[in-house]
């Protein structure tokens, strides 16, 4: 479950990213809770986190074009250093009493931009520290390693929030990224696995978008995760809104909904961890799953229930992200990797801009409750239709029959299904 740790760069960059993580948890929890307490408006919080993730959806492509072209480890210097810039502002704006609600936007929007290149540059580096045989289960640990942040810096940031005040949150998570940066500095360059850089040139955006369209098994789990991304992933709108308008619980709610849900991608990564391969009916099983489970959850009819339904949600969720994470960068050629995971983290983050400001609209007019089940019936019929769609890609239909007394539903070959026909 643990082999990846035994290198050691990648032991400093899981090092310095748990406490990086842990305060970038801290800021999420403490931004949103700001946002709601300035203008008490959901909306405000679904158009915070959009102004966040709106760069990656402009400027995700390009991203990905540099950091194929760019050394990754002297790139993460430059992108967690600015990272870490954004959290500090904030942290005196608001311990000055001097912050107002575009004062968030505008951090939101700065740390974005630091995203755009950040992330395609952290997802691509992995296979350089720890080369392709690690690579699954080195993607499976960054997952674990980002969700057991989840559950200290939700809970951390909640007790800041009710005792001191969400300035000393925002101050943590600036001086957080000091440690990624030490891990950085601290690696050994001659133990990284050489990469090939692309060479400056022309048309290489338009070569990575050719490159995806002539490979499937890349297209279709980046196409889930755009709507899981962009419906379905919400939750800084949703349960902001369950904490604070439908069981009127405050922050401390807000938090335990959070670290939850955390407890449970966390489990999911794991179990992600453990296994060999990732596998696309997995992906479409876990998404299926995820948007049930959001749907039912909606009508949970008290505090507790809801709060623990967060558990399964999150494994389901941790899944679907980590099987289609790794799926598409052990298709992709190192090269064009760069460019690719770009494009994956573009659709899968970049479609919070467009849905949250909806989403965040739907649930202020509608209620929370309609919102969060519009979101898990939008995540659940893509997954259906994809997995539709490959099985019929792949020869294969859909067979219902009985085994010992109970319904067994699942894909087989054309030929298998008319065998089975022919001798029913």
């Amino acid at each position: 479950m643990f082999s990846s740790l035994r290198v050691r760069n990648y032991r400093l960059f899981f090092l310095g990213q748990v406490v990086s993580n842990t305060g970038t948890w801290m800021q999420r929890i403490a931004q949103d809770w700001l946002v709601l307490s300035l203008t008490g408006s959901s909306t405000a919080v679904g158009v915070t986190t959009a102004l966040q993730f709106l760069p990656m959806l402009l400027f995700g492509l390009y991203g990905g074009v540099l950091v194929d072209r760019l050394p990754k480890r002297p790139t993460l210097l430059v992108t967690q250093s600015a990272m870490g810039a954004t959290g500090l502002v904030l942290a005196f704006l608001t311990l000055s009493g001097h912050v107002q609600v575009w004062h968030v936007y505008l951090a939101a929007f700065a740390a974005g931009l630091a995203t755009v290149v950040d992330n395609p540059a952290r997802q691509s580096f992995v296979s350089e520290m720890v080369g392709p045989e690690q690579l699954q289960n080195a993607v499976s640990l960054n997952s674990a390693n980002f969700q057991s942040a989840r559950l200290v810096g939700p809970a951390v940031a909640g007790v800041l929030i009710t005792g001191v005040g969400t300035g000393w949150a925002f101050l943590f998570n600036g001086l957080s990224f000091l440690a990624p940066i030490a891990g950085l500095l601290l690696m050994r360059a001659r133990e990284l696995h050489a990469v090939q850089r692309a060479p400056r040139g022309k048309g290489q955006l338009r070569e990575g978008l050719h490159y995806v369209a002539g490979h499937p098994e890349l297209i279709w789990p980046i196409v889930l995760v755009g709507f899981i991304g962009t419906f379905g992933f919400n939750f800084p709108v949703w349960l902001s809104a369950y904490a604070g308008h439908v069981f009127h619980a405050g922050a401390g709610a807000y938090s335990l909904f959070n670290t939850l849900m955390a407890l449970g991608s966390l489990t999911g990564a794991l179990l992600a961890a453990r296994r060999g391969t990732a596998r696309l009916r997995v992906l479409i099983a876990a998404a299926a799953v995820f948007g049930g489970l959001e749907v039912v959850t909606a009508g949970a009819p008290s505090l507790w229930l809801f709060a623990l339904l967060m558990v399964p949600i999150g494994i389901a969720g941790l899944t679907v992200n980590v099987t289609a994470n790794t799926t598409v960068q052990m298709g992709t050629d190192p090269a064009m990797r760069g460019r690719v995971m770009a494009l994956f983290m573009m659709v899968f983050m970049g479609g919070t801009p467009l849905g949250a400001p909806v989403v965040g609209w739907i649930t202020d007019t509608y209620g929370a409750r309609i919102g969060f089940a519009l979101g898990g019936l939008v995540s659940f019929a893509a997954a259906v239709t994809i997995g539709l769609l490959l099985a019929r890609a792949g020869g294969l239909r859909l067979s219902v029959d009985w085994n010992r007394g109970h319904p067994q539903v699942r894909f087989v070959p054309r030929e298998r299904q008319e065998e089975l026909a022919t001798a029913a």
